[in-house]
């Protein structure tokens, strides 16, 4: 899933491209798991195996019942579910996750994390973001939440066992200390943190105690990792979760953003998984570069056998797990055995604008991308979208006869370009290519071309878009661009979709 080619000397961040955020890991035995944030989007908290740290599978989502994950259409976009922590313990996964937009903290369990995992414990009495799982040698479980604050839990039932009290929360000064994760290591505990927010300014820091509870002294090399000030490609690096390689090396993974463009730089992709190297000097951890192309590590890389599908001809009777919709995903609105190898969807909300509409999509991880997708409205209105939030979206959709694009931009929104649909279904397509002018501060990270294609193969392109206004940094929020296909009238049908890396 890294977007350059691995070979034996090195290999390429991200190690998890796209919109794939918070990254929390555990090792059992030789493998590795790892899991993320999900915000708006149904199913939540996806789940990846690894056996080298650097090839990462999607294996499934943990929170893929509505009994486990409950998404008021009211949840705003980049609300939902907030940074997961996942641990393994006693024999069994332990996943423990905020839900912002209703029920808070949650924890789950399950014995393998490619599911089924279980209904949530709520935990009332734990409150803050960011929840982390440790246990002491006595059978101990800390909870420790952004802030930073520390309580002892029953992980079974989820109730407190004790006050909430204060831990070291980062560099005097310093906004938002975050992302905590504790761990024994040697003869310390150690308190990793997230500090100075989420964008530019994002780092890690460390300090270590004698018992989970602290005393904690701060690491004085602190932050051990940022990229704050510099000119270096990655961006906005921190939420980091430590764990140990095959041959006993310490590794780091974390959050950083790929801005591209001119002045400020935006970043379209999301938030997405990093992967650096640890060592320990002096009984404190000292961070690696991360950089688009990291040397290997001594053990061999498991490449995937073959390279992921372009197609989903979606012939199987439930969606892959990379597939998302927005805070629930009703069987009678989305469903592939009502018309035998084609994806229906059936409207809810009138249009991308609303929170409600019925979309399907997966997360765009290439910085140059084509996507592509049969569709048969009949009666019905659909379309191929590039979405970001409910306020920022670009789409080619069909209704009435009509091939039409359209934009919205925060309070703006109108058709950019319509031409007469092609009889039957209509292949729809759009695609992102990087803007290389790297002297320019006012040009944009990209260009978003959206059309359709004629019977004979043809791609008409109807409009080309500047990519800045689906960023977060012009939208703001915590998600990344998620492409796909949706119904705002009736139904639509669609044959196959198609997800395809370009050379750009």
């Amino acid at each position: 899933m890294s977007n350059l080619p691995d070979t034996g000397d090195t290999f390429s961040n991200p190690v998890i491209p796209g919109f794939h955020p918070d990254p929390s890991v555990c090792r059992v035995g030789d493998d590795y798991y790892l899991a993320c944030s999900s915000f708006e989007y149904f199913p939540g908290v996806p789940l990846f195996h690894s056996r080298d740290l650097v090839h990462w599978t999607q294996i499934g989502n943990a929170l893929d019942r509505p009994s486990q994950l409950r998404l008021p259409k009211e949840a705003p976009a980049s609300g939902g579910i907030y940074a997961p922590t996942l641990r393994h313990h006693d024999g069994r996964f332990w996943l423990i996750v905020t839900n912002v937009s209703g029920d808070g903290n949650l924890l789950v369990t399950a014995t393998d994390p490619a599911g089924p995992w279980s209904d949530p414990v709520r935990l009332p009495g734990v409150h803050g973001i960011d929840p982390d799982l440790a246990w002491d040698d006595d059978g101990t479980c800390w909870c420790t939440t952004a802030g930073v604050a520390q309580i002892p839990i029953d992980p079974h039932t989820g109730e407190t066992l004790g006050p909430s009290r204060r831990l070291w929360s980062g560099t005097p000064g310093a906004k938002a200390p975050e992302a905590p994760h504790l761990y024994r290591v040697g003869d310390h505990w150690y308190l990793l943190i997230a500090e100075g927010g989420t964008e530019r300014c994002h780092g890690v820091s460390i300090a270590r105690g004698p018992s989970p509870t602290g005393p904690f002294e701060p690491c004085p090399a602190n932050p051990i990792l940022t990229h704050r000030g510099t000119d270096h490609p990655i961006q906005n690096t921190g939420h980091a979760d430590l764990v140990q390689g095959p041959d006993g090396t310490w590794w780091m993974v974390l959050l950083g953003v790929r801005p591209g463009g001119g002045t400020p730089g935006w970043h379209v992709l999301g938030r997405e998984t990093y992967l650096a190297p640890v060592e320990w000097v002096d009984g404190w951890p000292v961070a690696g570069e991360v950089s688009l192309t990291m040397p290997a590590p001594s053990w061999p890389l498991l490449a995937p056998a073959t390279a992921p599908e372009v197609r989903d001809d979606f012939d199987t009777s439930e969606l892959a797990p990379h597939w998302v919709s927005l805070r629930h995903r009703p069987a009678e609105d989305c469903t592939t055995k009502e018309r035998p190898g084609w994806l229906t969807l059936r409207a809810r909300g009138g249009s991308l604008d609303e929170p409600d509409v019925t979309f399907v999509g997966r997360r765009q991880q290439h910085v140059a991308c084509r996507v592509r997708t049969c569709i048969d409205v009949v009666d019905g209105h659909g379309g191929l979208a590039v979405r970001l939030d409910e306020q920022h979206h670009y789409s080619v959709e069909v209704s009435s006869g009509q091939v039409r694009v359209r934009a919205r931009i925060g309070p703006l929104s109108t058709v950019v370009a319509s031409r007469p649909a092609p009889a039957g279904p209509v292949v729809l397509r759009a695609e992102t290519r990087e803007v290389r002018a790297p002297h320019d501060p006012l040009v944009g990270p990209d260009t978003v071309t959206l059309g359709f294609e004629e019977p004979d193969g043809t791609f008409t392109a109807l409009a080309s878009l500047d990519g800045r206004y689906l960023s977060t940094e012009v939208a703001g929020g915590f998600t990344g661009r998620v492409l796909g296909m949706y119904a705002s009238a009736d139904s639509a049908h669609f044959d196959w979709f198609d997800y395809e890396p370009l050379d750009d």
